[in-house]
Parts: C-alpha cells; sequence; structure tokens
C-alpha cells in the first residue's frame, strides 16, 4: 500500500508540475505538415456509428460466436499537436458482433472518462478513478464474463457492456489499489491473470498483479526499480513473470517541458529482465542483464528442462529518443531471448530482421513450447512506427521459415488474433481475425483468414464503409 507520504508528495507536486508543463505547452510548435498520429491512416474517427446488414464476402464459420474487439486512440476534440503524443489519445473501441455465420452488428464507442463526457456533454460515468488520469485506451479484454478497456502508467480498467457502451471506472470492484497494464496474460493450466503494474509517479517500484479466476485482484507484489521505467508488457512461465525493466523511463525534463507522454531514452538506466517468482516475494526476482534496446510485445515463454527461460520479443533499437509523438527506434526485429537465471545473462539469436509489431500465438500455448507467431509488417519511417505496412507475418518456429501475406497496395493490416476451432483443436487448427484498412476507398475490413491455409483465399471478409484508425490491441472474447 502506498504510504501516506508518498500520497502526500503526489498530491502537492503533481498540480505544480501540471501547471508549469500547462505553461510551456503553450510555447510548443506544431510539428510542420501535420501531427503523425492525427493525419494520414490515423486521422481519428469523428461520431459513433451503429451497423446492421454488413456486406460479407465468403462465409463466417457458424461455430464463432463471440465479439472481435479493438481498441485505440481517438481524441475526441482537436488536441494540441505540438505536445500531443500517440499513447494519449481519449480511447475508442471498435466491435464487430458474430454468431450463426452472421455479423449481426458493428459499434464504436468513445470510452467515457471525465473529459470525454465532458466533451459530448454528457453526465459523467461513475466508479473510481486514479487523480492523474481516467482515460483507457491501448486493450479491450474480456475477464469473468466481463469486458474492461484498459492501459498502463496507473489508469483503472473502465468496465464497458457488451455493446461497448461505458458502465463504470472499475478496479475490479475495488480489489485494485496500483493501476493496472495494457496486457494482462492468463495462464491456461490455472485461469489467473497476470500483469506487470507500474505507476507513473511511482519511480522506486512496479508490481506483480494477479487476477483469481473470479476477476478479483489476489496479489500485488511489489519489485523494486529505479528511475520509474515504462513496462509496456510482460510474460508468464510456470514459475516466473517476466519484468522488461529497460532504458525508456519518466522524464521530468519533458514533463516540465509540457509533453503529454513525459518518458524518454535513458541510456545511464541498465537494461535487464526479471523472473520474479510468480507465488514469491518480489525481492527475490533475478534480475539478468541484456543489451540495450526495448521491448513492448513479447510473444510466447515457457521453460526448458535445464531451467532457462525462453521468450520470443520484437526488439527496438531504442524508443522515445527520436519523436516526442510515438515510439521511435531505427529499427525493430523478432529475436529470440535465452534467459539463464544461473549466470544472470541473456542470449539474443535474431528470428526475423523485418521491422515488425504485435506478435500474437495461440494463448493455449502459454507457459509451453509453441510452433507459429504472427505478426504485422512495420513500414515508412521507423522513428514512427508507421502502421502503414501491407504484410502480415506467420513465423515458423521449427522450420525457421516466415510466410508472407500481402493485402495489396494502400491496404493496411492492424493486429490479428488466432481464435481455434475448438478447444481441443491442434496449434494453428483456427482462424486470424483482424482488420484491414483500405487507405485509397478510406474503408475497413474485418478478415478472417485460415490460419492454417495462410495465403489462401479469406474465409471471410465483413465490409465496413468507413476507416478505422489503425489503433493498438484487440481480442476475440467467446460468448
Amino acid at each position: 500500500m502506498a504510504s501516506v507520504i508518498e500520497k502526500t508528495i503526489r498530491a502537492a507536486v503533481t498540480p505544480v508540475l501540471t501547471g508549469v508543463a500547462g505553461l510551456n505547452r503553450k510555447r510548443m510548435k506544431a510539428p510542420e505538415g501535420g501531427h503523425p498520429y492525427l493525419t494520414g491512416i490515423h486521422k481519428p474517427m469523428t461520431e459513433e456509428i451503429t451497423l446492421a446488414d454488413m456486406k460479407v464476402d465468403g462465409e463466417i464459420p457458424k461455430t464463432l460466436d463471440g465479439r472481435y474487439l479493438r481498441i485505440g486512440p481517438n481524441p475526441v476534440t482537436t488536441p494540441d499537436e505540438a505536445s500531443y503524443h500517440w499513447f494519449v489519445g481519449d480511447g475508442m473501441t471498435h466491435g464487430v458482433r458474430i454468431v450463426d455465420g452472421k455479423a449481426l452488428w458493428y459499434r464504436n464507442r468513445w470510452v467515457r472518462s471525465n473529459a470525454v463526457s465532458d466533451a459530448l456533454g454528457e453526465e459523467r460515468k461513475p466508479g473510481t478513478r486514479r487523480p492523474r488520469t481516467d482515460n483507457a485506451n491501448t486493450n479491450v479484454v474480456g475477464i469473468n464474463g466481463r469486458t474492461f478497456a484498459i492501459v498502463e502508467a496507473g489508469g483503472f480498467p473502465v468496465e464497458l457492456t457488451d455493446e461497448l457502451d461505458t458502465i463504470a471506472h472499475n478496479p475490479f470492484d475495488g480489489t485494485l489499489e496500483h493501476g493496472f497494464s495494457a496486457h494482462p496474460h492468463i495462464d491456461p493450466k490455472t485461469g489467473e491473470t497476470h500483469a506487470i503494474v507500474y505507476d507513473a509517479p511511482v519511480a522506486d517500484k512496479v508490481w506483480h498483479t494477479v487476477l483469481g479466476t473470479d476477476g478479483l485482484v489476489k496479489r500485488q507484489e511489489p519489485i523494486a526499480v529505479k528511475d520509474g521505467p515504462s513496462i509496456h508488457d510482460c510474460q508468464i512461465t510456470d514459475n516466473y513473470v517476466l519484468v522488461f525493466d529497460l532504458p525508456a523511463t519518466f522524464s521530468m525534463k519533458r514533463m516540465l517541458a509540457g509533453f503529454t507522454f513525459p518518458y524518454d531514452w535513458n541510456p545511464d538506466h541498465p537494461a535487464r529482465v526479471g523472473l520474479c517468482p510468480r507465488d514469491g516475494s518480489g525481492r527475490d526476482t533475478i534480475w539478468c542483464a541484456v543489451d540495450p534496446c526495448y521491448v513492448y510485445h513479447p510473444a510466447n515463454a515457457f521453460e526448458t528442462k535445464d531451467g532457462k527461460v525462453i521468450v520470443d520479443v520484437v526488439v527496438h533499437e531504442s524508443t522515445y529518443a527520436r519523436t516526442t509523438f510515438g515510439p521511435g527506434g531505427a529499427w525493430s526485429r523478432l529475436e529470440r531471448w535465452t534467459v539463464d537465471p544461473v549466470t544472470q545473462k541473456v542470449a539474443r539469436k535474431t528470428l526475423s530482421d523485418r521491422a515488425q509489431e504485435f506478435p500474437r500465438y495461440d494463448e493455449r500455448k502459454t507457459t509451453q513450447d509453441y510452433r507459429y507467431i504472427y505478426s504485422i509488417a512495420l513500414a515508412g519511417r521507423p522513428d514512427e512506427l508507421d502502421m502503414a505496412g501491407t504484410e502480415l507475418f506467420k513465423h515458423d518456429l521449427t522450420t525457421g521459415e516466415t510466410a508472407v501475406r500481402n493485402f495489396g497496395e494502400d491496404r493496411h493490416p492492424g493486429e490479428f488474433v488466432f481464435v481455434p476451432r475448438s478447444d481441443d483443436a491442434g496449434e494453428d487448427e483456427g482462424w486470424l481475425i483482424g482488420l484491414v484498412i483500405d487507405m485509397s476507398n478510406e474503408t475497413t475490413e474485418l478478415q478472417i483468414l485460415n490460419a492454417d491455409d495462410f495465403l489462401g483465399e479469406p474465409q471471410a471478409v465483413i465490409h465496413l464503409p468507413h476507416r478505422i484508425p489503425p489503433g493498438f490491441h484487440g481480442n476475440w472474447v467467446a460468448s
């Protein structure tokens, strides 16, 4: 539990720093040619839409019963371009309901933070908020039969209806204290949900937070760190939760300068991967040194017979160093890391040197050895993490081969999620579901691909008559 002194300092300092930042923000200059995350493919939507009777090519599998959900930043009012960062935009969820071989509806809804409700002229939604932020824009997940929009850096989850309307700001029925993560991971063996949580004003600790099968918090174990690192994701094995403590840290300089996302590349911060015992003390975390880099997203992780930890990660050369508008970094690639708790070192092997992001896999294989990773190609400016690639990758970790599906010129896929055809289907026996933006026509398609016929014709394509901005993450939530 945060100490009284910590809470008092945070309450006293935050308004002062916010005021100084606001003054500096007024002196900043907007980027020439428009903000890269407010124009072009990233141009925000301006209204909430409900659609039915969408055009469908192919045949939607009759066994699919659920919702494909996706979320991303979509400012409800025009932000200050000089200080705006992609990661802080108002959250907007998108969803397609599928059942009995039909696409029943599409909906997009802003997540009702206080700022969004005020801008829309609505009564504010109930619930418990953190004092610094109540936005949620990074992932949307199903937990224990409920739907939550989630975010990192200290914000609480926001509970949504099945139709994506905001119910309340809900810290898991009052059991969550320190905010949550954008990337929880469910252990298929236990049903528990694991996350590494950081809170922007807290520089000296993060937390291993675990939800039980009832959707309530059962563990919030502190892990000591320095400099306030930004830890976007984690992964789990049978015995550990992996903590990616890398050189992207809170920057007082950027905060005072007026930037809305005050993180920067910090070469003085040691890069390391922590192996925190899942059921033990954070003090017993085994820290293993790694060369400086940044990881937003791992694929799967598992333990070898000799006690090492294998984790596959998309690695960025750096982040936040080259731009104040988005992630940045000179390059990204897919690597396999072998983390040795005895030598406390990390061996790195490049699996693919193509620029890519958003690796997904068959999540029934979480904590187990596995074969396939699906990720999207990045294109354009590597320092802006441009989402305008046209390719989807399927990496075969057994053969070392990569199949490349190209959607065509001006057609840009987002993150694709894997959905098995049945509970006992083999790995890769299922569908890949994701959005593809058609910039030539300003439209979007929800494509359902056969994972085991990766280069074949789509199983089904659901047509949406508008462009959905690339956004961040999504999931298939079964009914």
